[in-house]
Order: C-alpha cells, then sequence, then structure tokens
C-alpha cells in the first residue's frame, strides 16, 4: 500500500514538474542562483581608517607549505619526511575525521602500510581550540572550491594551525586538491607541493581486499575504502563523468579522479613531484623540494633513511597491462571531450 502510495505520489509531483509556469519559475531561480557576483574590490572607506593588522596576518605568511595529494599516494612519506626535518612542524592531514587535535576521538590506531609512523597527533596535542573551526563536511561536500568560494571556518581553522606552528607550518592534505584556488588566494605566499603516484599502483593499494575485489568482479564487489564514492558523488555536479550512473566501473571512477585530481595539481602547486621519483633517487629530489622550498640541505642523507619504498608495479598481480588500457583509453577519450571539446 505504502508502495502504491509513493508512486502515485511521485507521478502527481512530476507532472507537477511537467507546467510549463512551474518549469519557467524553476529556471529563472536556476539563473538567478548561478549568476556570478560582479567583480568588485573592497577598497578603504573615505570615512575611516583602518590598520595594517590584516597584513601580519597567518595566512600571509610566506613559510606555509601546503601538500596534495590523492589519498595511498605516499604522502604520509612526505609529511614523515618534513615531521624529521629541523625547524618544521608537520601536521598529518588536517581535515581527518579522527580530529587529531581531540584525544577523544582521534584513537592511537596506525595504519601498518607507514612505515617508520608511530602516531599521527603529536603536533595536535594542546591544540584544542580547533574544536570551534573543525567540520567534517570538509571531508565529503563543496570538494570543489574556487578563489570565490565562501568558506570563513576553513580559513580559520588553517590559520589556526600555522599560528601554532614551532618554526615552519607544514600541512598535509588529502583533501584540497580541487581547493587549491580557494587555497591560493586565501594564503597567497605560502607554496604547494603537489605529490602523485602511478594510478595503477595507487588503485591496487585502494583495494583492502584483492580477492574479492578482483578484475572479473570488481565492478560489483568494490567496497569503498577511501573515499572514492564520497568525492565521486560530490564532484559529479560539477563532472558527470564522475557519476555512478554514468560510469558504472569502479577503476573508470578512480581514473578519472585521479587525472582530475593531477591537472588540478600541475595547474596550481608550485613544485611537482612523484612518489616513484622519491622513492628511487630519495637525495635528488629531497634537494630539489628544499631547494625550491629554500630550506637548510643538512642532513638530507639521514632524511633518506626515513624512506622506506613498497614494491613497484604491484598493478601487474591484479591485471593485465591490456585490461587497464582498455579502461584508461575509455577515460582518457572522454576526458578530452569533456574538457576540450573535442573528439582525439
Amino acid at each position: 500500500m505504502l508502495s502504491n502510495l509513493k508512486q502515485k505520489l511521485t507521478y502527481i509531483f512530476m507532472q507537477f514538474l511537467r507546467r510549463e509556469e512551474i518549469q519557467t519559475e524553476l529556471q529563472q531561480q536556476i539563473n538567478h542562483t548561478s549568476n556570478p557576483l560582479p567583480k568588485i574590490k573592497n577598497t578603504q572607506s573615505p570615512y575611516c581608517q583602518h590598520s595594517s593588522d590584516q597584513l601580519k596576518s597567518p595566512s600571509n605568511r610566506d613559510d606555509i607549505v601546503f601538500i596534495t595529494s590523492r589519498f595511498r599516494s605516499g604522502s604520509t612519506l612526505l609529511w614523515n619526511l618534513f615531521r624529521q626535518t629541523p625547524g618544521c612542524t608537520s601536521y598529518y592531514e588536517p581535515f581527518n575525521e579522527r580530529q587529531w587535535f581531540n584525544p577523544a576521538l582521534r584513537g592511537n590506531t596506525v595504519d601498518s602500510s607507514h612505515r617508520g609512523v608511530a602516531d599521527y597527533s603529536a603536533e595536535y596535542n594542546g591544540l584544542n581550540e580547533l574544536t570551534q573551526f573543525y567540520n567534517e563536511d570538509w571531508i565529503r561536500k563543496q570538494l570543489l572550491m574556487t578563489e570565490d568560494s565562501w568558506n570563513p571556518g576553513m580559513k580559520s581553522y588553517i590559520e589556526s594551525i600555522v599560528s601554532s606552528a614551532k618554526g615552519r607550518p607544514i600541512l598535509q592534505f588529502n583533501r584540497i586538491d580541487f581547493r587549491l584556488p580557494w587555497l591560493k588566494k586565501h594564503f597567497p605566499n605560502a607554496k604547494i607541493i603537489h605529490l602523485h603516484r602511478h594510478p595503477r599502483d595507487q588503485w591496487c593499494s585502494f583495494l583492502t581486499d584483492k580477492n574479492i575485489m578482483n578484475k572479473d568482479d570488481v565492478e560489483h564487489t568494490y567496497q569503498d575504502a577511501f573515499y572514492l564514492d564520497v568525492w565521486c558523488k560530490d564532484l559529479s555536479q560539477h563532472y558527470p563523468i564522475l557519476s555512478k550512473v554514468n560510469t558504472p566501473h569502479p577503476y573508470q571512477r578512480f581514473y578519472y579522479l585521479w587525472k582530475l585530481s593531477y591537472l588540478h595539481g600541475v595547474a596550481h602547486s608550485d613544485h611537482n613531484l612523484s612518489f616513484e621519483q622519491l622513492t628511487e633517487d630519495p637525495e635528488k629530489q629531497i634537494k630539489q623540494l628544499y631547494d625550491v622550498l629554500n630550506i637548510s640541505q643538512t642532513g638530507i642523507s639521514e632524511l633518506c633513511e626515513v624512506i622506506q619504498a613498497p614494491p613497484k608495479n604491484q598493478w601487474q598481480k591484479y591485471a593485465s597491462n591490456e585490461w587497464f588500457e582498455q579502461h584508461e583509453n575509455i577515460c582518457e577519450h572522454n576526458l578530452t571531450l569533456l574538457l576540450n571539446g573535442m573528439a582525439t
């Protein structure tokens, strides 16, 4: 009975939406809310003088470093390198729902794949004031932010972390790759480091049980452990190819997200490096990175010892090159259509 009632109500509602006057009103509302604000600047009022304290704001510091990377890309390793670097305070994944500043929530478990890491939260001890700014919705909503996006709570949260740092603040994020324009506007003097990893190995690292989520069954057995479905749901508003309806295969959705993240990172960062380069030639890569950041290169040999690289090319155990290429070629073709407006 309830099912029949639901169907009838849905039918009535759909008929209501089909009325021309309703469609016209909805379109007018959409057009009104989607119009961009006029480009004007806040100039000084002739009636009052403001102090220059804003210039001293934490957001204007020139020693801030933001690390942007996808999940399972080696960002924990890069965070740990800065953690071992004198003069730096390295903060692990500030938006994480474990809320490292909250001893009651953060727990003490550490991912066994994060070699050489005993905890994630030591740098957050005593930062209880972050509770007033933190919003768990940051991990699943408004994942794409332009420079004009409005989120003063997020800005205050990051500023509070920056202000608390002893020495140079290093913030390692897995949730800002599509928010970089906003981050650059509000922290204009910060350096952004983009770390990326081979998508096939990163995909294999996503899978918590490769026997269940094997190449033949993964479309039906995929179990999301690293926010792929969450991110695709939110970002499909901007990139329809991320929708499950349009892209049912999880590896294709993963690849779309990986490539879009990569493109955003390359476009908005000050330095790009790959996880493979970092683990294969750590001394060279760390020197180049620290040169960009104007960090002393003393002790780099000791830092190299922190790096414990996982086995490479694990994807070859998962599926053939042809299997991956087939999916990736479809994705690249559709990305070209979406982003470039023309077929390859």
